[in-house]
């Protein structure tokens, strides 16, 4: 079996997926685990060695036309490594972890062309720049420094991470590159507008611990069914579409709007709900600061009277 064979058989780990999910909609949010350190501090050179790729290569798999073989998965977290040149040799990589280093430049990774998975949380970039990578499908660049969404175009990207970086608006995610992206995580940034998210196949947004006073410019994301709004300054529930027929679950705890809380009505759902109805289509879920009396999220089901979950 040749790389490009393997590679279009790639399905990422639904178990691991699915626990992300479940880490993402809990009732508390992930503090910022980077509060308080001194980015500006100056580490001594640190590049990757040919002894650390010893420790940390694995997975044996068949390359090209299926006669030779090499190492695909490579870990090397938590080393203070700052250079990754010596990955340039290293083309069959498929699997890449580097993150908590203290790396600024990802450049090595432009000629990991069989790259399908990679984690490179927790270190100093200011950038997810990337030449293209044609199979790459998750990617994770979670607690850095990232200022902006500029140089993300890989066709095959699923699942784009960048929570707890410093990103303020969205630039730059090209719908026509990004055809198969259904999760974004921007969780934990510096966000004023959700400008710049129009990525039709999308189905998950984490738009969590922003600055964002409104919802805008998704109107036409008709596959969208989680949107986490938690923790920001929602000040009007303007912004939801007929479009958006998918919607499922919608998370507003502690925004603005919850000095507005809906009353319930004799059949169980509640005037806000109605106020984002969707010519019939009706949230299953709504997470909202709730009375103290009331706990979970309120649940509804697609008739009028049906008990909660």
């Amino acid at each position: 079996m040749s790389d490009e064979d393997d590679l279009e058989d790639f399905d990422p780990d639904q178990e691991d997926l699915e626990r992300e999910e479940e880490e993402k909609e809990t009732e508390e949010g992930e503090e910022d685990r980077k509060e308080g350190e001194d980015f500006s501090e100056e580490w001594l050179p640190n590049p990757l060695t040919e002894d650390m790729m010893k420790d940390g290569l694995s997975l044996l798999c068949k390359t090209g036309s299926g006669l030779a073989h090499a190492y695909v998965k490579l870990e090397v977290k938590e080393r203070d490594l700052t250079d990754i040149i010596l990955l340039r040799s290293y083309i069959h990589l498929r699997y890449v972890d580097i993150s908590e280093n203290h790396l600024t430049d990802l450049s090595p990774l432009n000629h990991l062309t069989h790259l399908l998975w990679l984690k490179a949380d927790g270190n100093r970039l200011r950038s997810a720049h990337l030449d293209e990578l044609p199979y790459l499908q998750i990617a994770s660049f979670a607690y850095n420094q990232i200022i902006d969404t500029e140089g993300i175009s890989h066709p095959r990207l699923g699942s784009l991470d960048l929570k707890g970086n410093r990103i303020r608006l969205v630039t730059g995610l090209d719908p026509q590159k990004l055809n198969n992206l259904h999760t974004l995580e921007l969780r934990g940034n510096q966000l004023e507008s959700t400008l710049g998210i129009n990525l039709p196949k999308l189905k998950n947004l984490f738009l969590a611990q922003n600055m964002l006073k409104k919802v805008e410019g998704l109107e036409n994301l008709s596959n969208l069914t989680t949107l986490h709004l938690r923790d920001n300054q929602i000040e009007t529930l303007s912004g939801f579409s007929e479009e958006m027929k998918s919607l499922q679950y919608l998370n507003l705890r502690r925004s603005k709007t919850q000095a507005r809380r809906p009353s319930m009505t004799t059949c169980g759902a509640t005037t806000f709900t109605s106020s984002i109805r969707h010519r019939g289509h009706l949230l299953l879920s709504l997470s909202w600061e709730q009375p103290s009396s009331v706990t979970g999220s309120w649940r509804w089901g697609e008739r009028c009277g049906e008990a909660p979950d």
